[in-house]
């Protein structure tokens, strides 16, 4: 990603332009206000409105924000301004929170490309406009308030960041500048992860409006698709057990699944007899989805042992990762989804695949035992061609 590096401190126009996140960017627009309606309908702002779809897209296809969006380059202040604004209103609509994660991601990534190479007083300056006590430290470094470092550095799975391996002094963390960049990165992917409050009116209307928008972002996140081959079968995610559902609810809505969640779930469906293609699909909505790893993590996964697969974790490892749902989720939005499970609770039920077993679902089973995956129960082993935790009842 092209990165221009300004040769003096940015003016107040230039640093909204760049960082049109920041209280008081709508200065921007100043003697001139733009009403949302306006914004939305007007064709003086059609060019505004490209550019926000473009960032949209771009953040949908490529959340790490690693190629530029030609658009947005060519953009004036007021442009790249209400651009941004049409962006955070359109995905504020969206009926998945999906889109506003990723592009939350994306563009926190995009400002961090530019902050890991800016003057340190830049970096600063957005730092405290965006409430955190940063100031300079000597040598190139940073310093936050502990409470700041930690607001910021808790979300961040680098070890690297762990306060364990940071200085701290008279109660502020003293980190350089590229880590404090990436600290600044998360702030701003807070900030932006949150939908802004519209009305229901409004709502509908860009609903409305942007209809193929939306479709494009759904596009990102499709069903699974059953493999081709000896042993293919039927995916029917209808029967997949109440935790497989939330993780993929989780992928869909933007929120973050953790390391054993992600492995759980690629395991599962890969067992289910998705396609190579419909497990990676699946991780689309993550917030820091990337082609290339989970290409390379969801290979892994279903590959090894000469393509046999790892085996999903079973109930009781489910459980102390926090990924059983059989009480039932109070969030998901269909009233099946919110309900107590009765059949997870049978004594009897070991495993996830047991479940889709039961329901009527069709396992695929492997020429070998498989290996045991990372956070799976040991137990005896299991005969040659069964899973020792999905066995037939």
């Amino acid at each position: 990603m092209a990165v221009h590096r300004p040769a003096t401190p940015l003016d107040a126009r230039s640093l909204y332009a760049a960082y049109p996140f920041l209280p008081g960017a709508e200065a921007l627009l100043e003697p001139d206000r733009v009403s949302i309606r306006s914004l939305l309908d007007d064709p003086a702002y059609s060019r505004p409105r490209a550019i926000g779809a473009a960032r949209v897209l771009a953040a949908a296809d490529d959340p790490r924000a690693t190629r530029d969006v030609a658009e947005l380059d060519r953009a004036g202040p007021e442009e790249r301004y209400l651009s941004f604004l049409f962006a955070e209103i359109v995905l504020a609509a969206a009926p998945s929170a999906a889109g506003l994660r990723r592009w939350a991601v994306a563009e926190a990534k995009r400002t961090y490309a530019r902050l890991a190479d800016a003057p340190v007083e830049e970096l600063l300056e957005v730092a405290g406009r965006l409430g955190f006590a940063a100031e300079p430290a000597g040598n190139g470094k940073v310093a936050l308030p502990l409470v700041d470092y930690l607001r910021l550095a808790v979300p961040i799975r680098e070890a690297d960041f762990r306060l364990s391996r940071q200085e701290v002094e008279h109660g502020k963390v003293r980190v350089g500048r590229v880590r404090a960049a990436r600290l600044v990165q998360e702030a701003i992917r807070l900030r932006l992860g949150v939908a802004l409050p519209l009305a229901e009116e409004v709502r509908q209307r860009v609903r409305e409006q942007e209809a193929d928008l939306f479709r494009a972002l759904a596009e990102r996140t499709p069903a699974p698709v059953a493999r081709t081959g000896p042993g293919a079968t039927i995916v029917r995610p209808e029967l997949f057990p109440p935790c497989i559902r939330k993780m993929l609810r989780m992928l869909q809505s933007g929120e973050n699944l953790s390391h054993a969640g992600r492995f759980g779930l690629a395991a599962f469906l890969h067992r289910a007899g998705a396609d190579f293609e419909s497990i990676v699909d699946a991780y689309r909505g993550a917030p820091d989805f990337d082609e290339s790893i989970t290409r390379y993590q969801v290979e892994h996964i279903t590959r090894h042992d000469g393509g046999a697969g790892y085996t999903p974790p079973e109930c009781d490892t489910l459980r102390s990762h926090g990924l059983c749902f059989r009480e039932g989720d109070p969030g998901a939005e269909r009233p099946a989804d919110r309900l107590r499970d009765e059949m997870c609770f049978r004594p009897d039920l070991r495993h996830p695949l047991q479940y889709y077993r039961w329901k009527g679902g069709k396992v695929v089973e492997p020429e070998r035992e498989s290996a045991t995956g990372p956070g799976e129960a040991r137990g005896r082993p299991a005969a040659p061609g069964r899973s020792r935790s999905t066995d037939r009842r």
